[in-house]
Formats: C-alpha cells, sequence, structure tokens
C-alpha cells in the first residue's frame, strides 16, 4: 500500500541507520525514530518513511492493525507536517491496536514536536 506523497523505507540498513541516529520520542501509543535521509545528488529530500510492529504488539491480527493504524497517521500528518530530509520510523506500541484514533495522533505530533520535527502546514 502507498503512502501518498510519502516515500516507504524498504531496506533494512535503512531501518538500522535510522534506529542508530538516535533521535526518537516514545509516547504511550507509538514510538518515532528519525533520521537525516542521506544525501541523493539530483534528487530533492522528500519524505521517507517505515513502520515496524514486532511480536511484543500482538498476535498477526493485531499486528497489521497496528501497521494499518499507523499508515493512516503517516498519511494524515506526516505529509503536511513533518520536516523533508528526514527518514522516519513509526514503531507499533502494545496500546497502538486498540489506543482512540485521536489519541495516537496526539502521540505522533507530540512526539513530531519534541524531536523538533514539526513544521506548520
Amino acid at each position: 500500500m502507498a503512502t501518498a506523497g510519502l516515500e516507504r523505507l524498504r531496506r533494512r540498513a535503512d531501518y538500522l541507520r535510522v534506529q542508530g541516529a538516535e533521535r526518537r520520542s516514545a509516547q504511550p501509543g507509538l514510538l518515532l525514530q528519525a533520521a537525516v535521509a542521506p544525501d541523493f545528488p539530483g534528487i530533492s529530500p522528500g519524505i521517507r518513511i517505515g513502520f515496524t510492529a514486532s511480536r511484543k504488539v500482538g498476535n498477526a491480527v493485531l499486528r497489521n492493525r497496528a501497521r494499518r493504524r499507523l499508515k493512516a497517521l503517516a498519511r494524515e500528518l506526516l505529509q503536511a507536517h513533518a520536516q523533508p530530509g528526514h527518514d522516519y520510523v513509526l514503531v507499533a506500541r502494545q496500546a497502538t491496536p486498540e489506543r482512540a484514533y485521536g489519541d495516537l495522533r496526539r502521540d505522533l505530533e507530540a512526539a513530531l514536536k519534541r524531536l523538533k520535527l514539526w513544521r506548520t502546514a
């Protein structure tokens, strides 16, 4: 599933690079990790996003629900409010599948603001 206007992180090396940058904000419903995107000559920096839900979240049904909810948040908030030129990884937590969507939205807003990556539309 493509997220409109957002490029997906697909390689493990990209996930590990974002994790290694150690810029993260843990919220009750999600964990946001961020790193400056690598410089590709001739390509304007955009927003790249990855999603993770480990077995700690629950069975396959709950993990898939958590990822779908994170993807919906990314489409809604990251495209409009995240700083371009960064890679982001949204990590599901145990509360992600059942947390109210409005609360998840506020969690992502708070995480972006805490990392100073929030921009007004």
